[in-house]
């Protein structure tokens, strides 16, 4: 499993549509991450750019993204990648949290910003 981020000085960029680059977790079947690489965001990064096509052709099955609309949350599911939103901090964190099952969608899309998103853990 793949599991992407979209980047910007090694934090979740809150804007899935202008990120800078991707940071892509290979996961086994264990949950350890056993590749770590960079994919360059094409130019126009976002729903409109086919960059869902070309993340599910890689093997991307999860998105974990700050905020995002609806039109790239629909486009990220007609190609099979999970979206887990309302994330933020150092993209190593946010996986870990991730992988040990302590991340839940926000539910929350671009309408509503606030730049102290964290998040959500289950307790």
């Amino acid at each position: 499993m793949i599991i992407a981020i979209p980047t910007k000085n090694g934090q979740v960029d809150n804007h899935f549509g202008h990120c800078e680059f991707y940071t892509l977790y290979t996961v086994d079947e264990g949950k350890n991450i056993t590749e770590t690489k960079r994919f360059d965001a094409p130019s126009g990064c976002g729903c409109k750019s086919g960059v869902a096509t070309t993340l599910q052709e890689m093997g991307v099955k999860v998105m974990l993204a700050g905020n995002m609309g609806n039109g790239a949350l629909n486009v990220l599911g007609n190609n099979n990648i999970k979206v887990v939103r309302g994330c933020s901090g150092d993209v190593n964190e946010v996986v870990k949290a991730y992988l040990e099952g302590n991340l839940t969608d926000s539910g929350v899309g671009c309408a509503s910003h606030g730049e102290d998103h964290v998040c959500s853990h289950n307790h």
